[in-house]
């Protein structure tokens, strides 16, 4: 028992993190901002994140009346202009694939590589051009995503017709993964855009998944390295020009890494096991966040995830035993955390759960009986009147 302690600790600190992992914002958005005092917290938080000094908001603030101005003065022609540009990169690939769609089975193997990997290439020159002109940096993010999509299909084309009958789609990706991620590396050692950088990175992580996988590393293994690693460049991103990146980085490498761990308990203990403590894994990532004054948004995402995964795998490990009533305390102290926490996120997770649970409790052992519902009622009653004359006091100190 003291070795399954041990280990489970050892999980909680490498799962939470140190310093508190963070998981990707959300959509449940910042803890509430009902009133000046929570807007002034939510930008001290944004200005943590984003390393802003009050004289940098100053200078935004006096600049953005100058800012209008002179978009109200933009020329009408520049607007035409960006405006047909877009519309005609969007006809040209609505094209090219209409025409690729509609006559790909009746193409010869030469033309299916050239209508693919020609045109990928195509767009690469182009994109390098854009790059190297630098009169068109709105262009630079479609001209990105555009060519290395068309070059990326179009590889795989090529090994296709070259190898119709090979079966060893690990080798054609890894392949395929390496020769992507040298071309977008190479251009971003060159011009330095971080979309050029994003592309980088996913295919070269990309290339690592599947060659550790083919060298016969499990796949939670590979999670828990590459997802730790991610976080480390995600880390890193931080302190340079392309911080952009650095919550996208940090949330794939805490979610890949805790995909691994939640592998790894369930294979040797059990789901529930796994779930609750990777769940508090996530909780402890949101605390350290919260502690730091950095990301606000993802504070109410790791919250979330964290409780239900943490109320979920506690319930199972306790549902028809002796101890069912530590889950009334656990969410208890789950609303008490709630207050001290500011969290609405953790706070709709945990009354769903208290409820959740008096609902089950009452139908298995209160099922016909009247006085129990007029108890769960007055209890509720004394807690509100509680909770009214500890307002009082509160004022009154």
């Amino acid at each position: 028992m003291t070795a399954l302690l041990v280990v489970i600790v050892l999980i909680l600190l490498i799962g939470g993190g140190i310093w508190g992992w963070p998981l990707l914002a959300g959509l449940l958005g910042t803890s509430s901002v009902t009133d000046k005092a929570g807007a002034l917290t939510h930008i001290t938080q944004l200005m943590n994140t984003y390393d802003i000094t009050p004289d940098d908001v100053d200078t935004a603030f006096h600049a953005q009346a100058d800012a209008r101005g002179s978009a109200e003065h933009r020329s009408k022609s520049d607007i035409v202009r960006t405006l047909f540009a877009y519309l005609g990169g969007i006809f040209i690939l609505a094209g090219i694939s209409t025409y690729i769609s509609m006559f790909w089975d009746s193409m010869g193997g030469v033309m299916r590589v050239l209508v693919t990997l020609g045109v990928g290439y195509i767009l690469l020159v182009v994109l390098i051009s854009a790059l190297h002109e630098n009169r068109f940096p709105r262009l630079i993010l479609p001209l990105t995503i555009a060519s290395v999509g068309m070059m990326t299909s179009g590889w795989f084309v090529l090994i296709h017709e070259v190898y119709p009958q090979g079966d060893n789609w690990r080798a054609a990706v890894l392949f395929v993964f390496a020769v992507i991620a040298l071309h977008q590396g190479a251009l971003f050692l060159r011009y330095r855009r971080t979309a050029l950088l994003f592309t980088g990175l996913f295919f070269s992580y990309g290339f690592l998944e599947v060659g550790l996988d083919m060298l016969g590393v499990p796949i939670a293994y590979i999670a828990i390295a590459l997802g730790a690693s991610v976080f480390l460049v995600g880390s890193a991103l931080e302190k340079t020009p392309y911080k952009l990146l650095a919550e996208p980085a940090l949330l794939i490498g805490v979610c890949w890494l805790n995909s691994g761990l939640f592998d790894r308990i369930d294979l040797f203990t059990s789901a529930n096991w796994a779930s609750l403590i990777t769940g508090l894994c996530v909780i402890l990532t949101a605390y350290g966040i919260h502690r730091s004054g950095r990301y606000p948004r993802l504070i109410a995402l790791g919250y979330f995830i964290g409780s239900i995964m943490a109320y979920t795998g506690l319930f199972d490990l306790l549902q028809n035993s002796p101890a069912e009533l530590l889950y009334l305390a656990v969410t208890a102290s789950g609303l008490y955390a709630c207050v001290v926490l500011q969290s609405r996120a953790l706070l709709i997770t945990t009354v769903v759960a208290m409820l959740g649970f008096i609902a089950y409790f009452s139908e298995k052992y209160f099922a016909n009986s009247l006085g129990w519902p007029i108890t769960l009622v007055v209890i509720g009653v004394a807690f509100l009147g509680v909770g009214a004359i500890a307002i009082k006091v509160k004022q009154r100190i």
